[in-house]
């Protein structure tokens, strides 16, 4: 089968080759993959700045695709569903098991970027059908979060919510936001990714660069009132503006770490406004599926900004790398 390898550090080492394909087990489904997405965290597998337990490894945590073959014991899945498997296909519901040991695709497992690939059967969730396997594969990571991030917050009508850039969590935050009924306030460095984002909903936006003190500027639009949730997607840089922008008893649903994960921050507006300071790490295989529901549900559709061919993945790598794109980057199998 078609496949990359992740052979060592670096994107130059991002190598496409033969591979053997691979058997389902007992619990395990084979998957002709179709499409796959990348996340932040696959450009930090990539270049050294996430840990691998092994290499070569077969990269890309998020992908979609057809169920083609079914392993001793499987039930509830035919040959032929149109299927996304989970990030962490062994997180099938309530709270994660230990760090250790946890499955994950395109880390500790075998990933997306393939034609094929073995998923244990509780780790896939079906496709919401109006979606292509392009926009599917973008789900997994980013629209489970987007999604445990409203749930966790109790977004509802007139509820206020705090997006950092357009990356994909932010932009399906903003769907669902909007879904719910929800005010949303959306910052970027550009002003044509912000007419975007207006396009699709959001209520507000500022931009960043033009004015740096953007927490104070949110703090102004909500009459001193502040958010009562912020989906930090950004990290280190921006963390204690995020504090200075939530709300009273708000939310800062904590998911990136593009400028770095060590923090040098006061913790005053943590105690002093009871902040509820959420740690995410995606979700559970049942979030993956309320999400898909959600999207079917709304017909809410996932906003790619380039789909790449199999040939051309070390370009989207590239462009992850650069960044500057709006929403996902998805690659065709």
């Amino acid at each position: 089968m078609r496949a990359y390898h992740l052979t060592a550090p670096g994107l130059e080492h991002l190598v496409r080759t033969e591979a053997e394909p691979p058997r389902p087990g007992p619990g395990e489904v084979l998957v002709r993959l179709r499409a796959a997405s990348l996340n932040y965290i696959d450009l930090a597998v990539a270049t050294g700045g996430f840990p691998v337990p092994h290499l070569p490894l077969i990269p890309v945590t998020d992908g979609a695709g057809e169920v083609i073959e079914l392993g001793a014991g499987v039930e509830g899945v035919r040959p032929g569903e149109r299927v996304v498997p989970h990030f962490l296909p062994a997180w099938t519901a309530g709270a994660p098991g230990p760090v250790e040991g946890r499955r994950m695709r395109g880390i500790t497992m075998p990933g997306s970027l393939a034609e094929l690939a073995v998923v244990p059967a509780g780790g896939l969730v079906r496709m919401p059908e109006h979606l292509s396997f392009e926009e599917a594969a973008s789900l997994p990571i980013a629209a489970t979060t987007a999604w445990k991030a409203m749930r966790t917050a109790a977004v509802r009508p007139g509820s206020r919510v705090l997006l950092l850039g357009t990356g994909g969590v932010s932009l399906f935050a903003l769907q669902f936001a909007k879904a719910a009924g929800a005010r949303v306030i959306l910052t970027s460095s550009s002003d044509e990714k912000l007419e975007r984002a207006r396009a699709l909903g959001a209520d507000e936006t500022i931009n960043y660069r033009s004015t740096p003190d953007w927490d104070a500027e949110v703090l102004k639009r909500t009459d001193g009132a502040g958010v009562d949730l912020v989906v930090e997607t950004v990290g280190a840089q921006t963390f204690g503006r995020s504090l200075n922008a939530a709300a009273v008893e708000g939310t800062v649903f904590v998911v990136g770490f593009v400028t770095g994960g060590e923090l040098a921050t006061s913790l005053f507006p943590v105690i002093l406004k009871t902040l509820r300071v959420i740690g995410s790490n995606t979700g559970s295989v049942a979030d993956l599926a309320e999400a898909a529901e959600a999207i079917a549900a709304t017909r809410i559709r996932p906003v790619l900004d380039r789909v790449f061919s199999f040939d051309e993945a070390p370009a989207a790598y590239g462009l992850m790398q650069r960044g500057g794109h709006f929403g996902k980057l998805a690659i065709t199998v």
